[in-house]
């Protein structure tokens, strides 16, 4: 009961607004000293070095260090534009392109931030001034812009294959078709809209139809190649054993500083301004993966993980309701908390349970992936409906971000009940 107790508390101050790091630093700390004693902390400094020794984690900073340099330098931006251009003369095109970009800046940064703010910059007014309707414009830009959550190369499926103890390089393998179905589902559901209501995304007047065609395409092509070669290269040395995904992050990294060189972007202090915002997302991830290792460090010693094993196995065809119990739970703290929490708190509770049952952990990892990605979208919490409405012009208001990111939910709980049912399709044994 100490275990259940200090997790409702946790919850509770989150929601209250306090640092996620600290909370479960400080309900750790609390509940440590008044249960086992101070002696119980001595084993933290062993917990940390082996978190401090994890090369898996190191792909982490570099990463997000790729994503950001993409940002700041407006590849992003360039990218989305030039898709635009492609796909704006078919109805609902724009909306379209918005997603291919989506998945795009996913695959070359996996920060869902950047992405939904540089989609919501350069897209939605372009969406609006077209006469897009606004909750799917913005429905659009969110659901596109939380793809970095499934898309190769994830922070989230990094973290996770460190929790789960599998392969980081195995995990991005495993997305890559459940990530295509959401896209292919997005792109579906956004023309079957634009098909039944010719009003809600009428097609895009091109701004460079003075240019020749070949002058077209050559920047078009200038715009696309040289990040999806990037992308390739990440990917593609990691798929083919060539490099750990470690060693692809900084490949990546050091690829979109020399992209920067070549569009003649780089200056000292965009390199500045990107390691900076680098250091401070990582130093937020770690703080909270250390505070969550001393959370999970004194609720295993209260017993916490086996009260929940013990109702986990009471129940019927535990394996399934293992899973949907587990995906409900996550579905719906991902309303109040972030992937990361959840991620380092939640996860490793489930974990051994997972592997008590022989659940295939590459499918519960993606599984896990997919339900995250819908805590981006959901209200009244949801991240990308505040990037969004940080950047959005005054006639979009919270509601229409609201009713335009329901349709998305549903497409993200439908691909996600998919995987469950029919775990083979997506090349997975389950159990």
């Amino acid at each position: 009961m100490i275990g259940l107790i200090m997790f409702l508390l946790t919850l509770i101050l989150l929601m209250a607004g306090f640092p996620v790091a600290f909370t479960f630093a400080g309900v750790a700390v609390i509940f440590g000293v008044f249960t086992q004693g101070v002696e119980l902390f001595a084993f933290m400094p062993y917990r940390i070095m082996s978190i401090m020794q994890n090369t898996i984690l190191m792909a982490v900073p570099l990463f997000i260090f790729m994503g950001i340099v993409l940002q700041k330098t407006k590849l992003a931006e360039q990218l989305l534009e030039a898709m635009g251009e492609l796909f704006g003369k078919v109805r609902g095109g724009l909306a379209v392109s918005t997603i291919l970009v989506g998945a795009l800046l996913a695959a070359s940064t996996g920060v869902v931030g950047a992405s939904v703010v540089a989609m919501g910059v350069i897209s939605l007014p372009v969406m609006l001034k077209n006469n897009y309707k606004k909750t799917l414009a913005t429905g659009v830009i969110c659901a596109s812009g939380t793809l970095g959550q499934i898309i190769p190369p994830s922070i989230v499926l990094i973290i996770l294959a460190d929790v789960l103890g599998v392969p980081a390089g195995d995990l991005f393998k495993s997305a890559v078709l459940p990530s295509l179905v959401l896209v292919a589902s997005y792109i579906f559901y956004v023309l079957i809209i634009a098909y039944l209501d010719k009003s809600s995304a009428p097609a895009l007047q091109s701004k460079n139809h003075n240019l020749k065609k070949s002058q077209k395409y050559l920047t078009l092509i200038k715009a696309i190649v040289p990040p999806i070669l990037l992308i390739v290269a990440v990917l593609g040395s990691i798929f083919s054993g060539i490099a750990t995904p470690t060693e692809s992050a900084a490949m990546g990294a050091v690829g979109a500083v020399l992209l920067a060189v070549i569009y003649q972007r780089l200056s000292w202090q965009m390199l500045h301004a990107a390691s900076v915002e680098t250091i401070k997302v990582t130093a937020m991830i770690f703080a909270i993966l250390i505070g969550a290792t001393a959370f999970s460090l004194v609720f295993t010693y209260n017993g916490g993980d086996i009260l929940v094993e013990d109702f986990i196995h009471s129940l019927p065809a535990k394996e399934m309701s293992f899973i949907l119990i587990s995906m409900a739970i996550i579905l719906i703290l991902g309303f109040f908390i972030d992937f990361v929490e959840i991620s380092l708190i939640i996860v490793p509770i489930f974990y051994p349970i997972a592997l008590s049952l022989g659940i295939d952990m590459s499918w519960f990892a993606i599984l896990i992936a997919m339900n995250l990605q819908a805590s981006f979208l959901t209200p009244p919490f949801g991240f990308s409906l505040f990037y969004l409405k940080g950047v959005a012009p005054k006639s979009v208001q919270t509601t229409d971000i609201y009713q335009g990111v329901i349709p998305f939910i549903i497409i993200q709980v439908a691909v996600l009940l998919s995987l469950i049912i029919f775990p083979t399709w997506y090349g997975f044994s389950s159990f």
